[in-house]
């Protein structure tokens, strides 16, 4: 195991391990843009460059492997001015729009800027503009903000499965574009807006709703399928204006599909039925909640009376919630319907007697990742 010094600090590390991770070992900050602990490491925004001892220029903390004795220095006067001349190149196209940017509140760049940015800037000329490209309607664009780290690039290709986002050009010509004006549209893609760290990437359904202090956190898990993503829902009011993952490496790692990022919006659609409906002449008028219980309670007894509970049956949908489930089935059963049914798209009960009471996995998804062999039937795994 290399033993090395971070700021006269020792430590014992594993082989292959870079001074980044060393240093977040004794949580030491070394400020970084294009990183990322899930990603690949690409080593271009040079955000991450330390003084190491013997070596005659900074190296960068994410892509350098500790070696034995190594001596590092990550606040020396070297460190400094390395980490204060990439952040000017960095700041040179970047536009000064922090008050209208969603990310304002929740930015890496402009807490990187406020510690470790030269107040004062050499560059003269003009900055240059990008245009904004149409990517679908869930992500929104201002490529001009962009710094070129590439996590969007990386994710699609390592963790979304679809390399969807590249980088064209070069030099001060390079940018992120899709292939040939194509929307971004994997059931993942809503990660990127999360990976972005300047901003470039933003949620169009939350856009210019509200500010990220504003909001009220509250834990919960993703209703949308069985997998239990740790979500955040962040609200105003008694409005949900925004729905982001939780990291647990044990389920979803730090990501959430798009369904269970951007459902929520469903909540305040225009379409939405709020007001109980009543058919009366042929037509449904609106009623209030009393009448609707009143008529469906009225219906419900003369039903019973007529055909008697056997010949009743009461589905509910598996997305209710576990106390809606428990209300619904002791209803019926008070009512006496033995026939309570959650399965609302299965047809074929025979194997019903040899199925499990309680379907059950019976293993963790980091131990289903371990499988050698793992045989699906009639399944479409991407998009279920």
């Amino acid at each position: 195991m290399p033993h090395i010094e971070i700021d006269g600090r020792e430590l014992d590390v594993a082989a292959g391990t870079t001074i980044l991770e060393a240093a977040r070992q004794l949580g030491i900050y070394i400020p970084v843009f294009c990183y990322h602990p899930k990603l690949s490491i690409a080593a271009n925004c040079r955000m991450c460059l330390v003084d190491v001892e013997k070596q005659w220029k900074p190296l960068p903390a994410c892509a350098t492997p500790c070696a034995d004795g190594m001596k590092i220095q990550t606040r020396s006067a070297k460190a400094k001015a390395a980490q204060q001349g990439v952040l000017e190149f960095l700041l040179i196209n970047h536009p000064l729009d922090c008050p209208v940017c969603d990310q304002g509140g929740e930015c890496p760049l402009q807490d990187i800027t406020m510690g470790y940015a030269n107040p004062h800037s050499f560059y003269q000329e003009e900055k240059r503009v990008v245009a904004d490209k149409d990517i679908g309607p869930l992500i929104a664009t201002e490529m001009t903000r962009c710094i070129q780290c590439t996590r969007c690039v990386r994710f699609g290709q390592e963790i979304g499965g679809i390399m969807e986002l590249g980088v064209v050009g070069r030099g001060e010509k390079e940018a992120i574009s899709t292939y040939v004006a194509k929307a971004v549209s994997s059931e993942l893609s809503g990660n990127m807006i999360d990976l972005c760290p300047v901003g470039a990437l933003t949620s169009k359904p939350f856009r210019y709703k509200a500010r990220s202090w504003e909001l009220k956190h509250t834990p919960s898990l993703c209703p949308h399928c069985s997998t239990g993503c740790n979500t955040d829902v962040q609200s105003l009011g008694k409005d949900v204006l925004r729905v982001l993952p939780r990291a647990n490496e044990s389920v979803n790692e730090e990501w959430i599909c798009d369904k269970g990022r951007f459902a929520y919006a469903g909540l305040a659609a225009s379409d939405r039925g709020q007001t109980p409906l009543l058919r009366v002449n042929g037509s449904l008028q609106p009623a209030s909640w009393a009448e609707a219980l009143e008529v469906a309670a009225a219906g419900l007894e003369h039903l019973i009376q007529k055909h008697g509970p056997q010949a009743i049956a009461a589905l509910i949908s598996p997305n209710s919630s576990n106390e809606e489930l428990f209300l619904f089935q002791a209803l019926f059963r008070a009512l006496g319907v033995a026939h309570i049914e959650h399965r609302l798209r299965q047809t074929d009960f025979r194997a019903d007697a040899a199925m499990p009471l309680y379907p059950a996995l019976n293993m963790s998804l980091e131990d289903l990742e371990r499988e050698r062999t793992v045989h699906l039937c009639h399944a479409f795994p991407r998009e279920q």
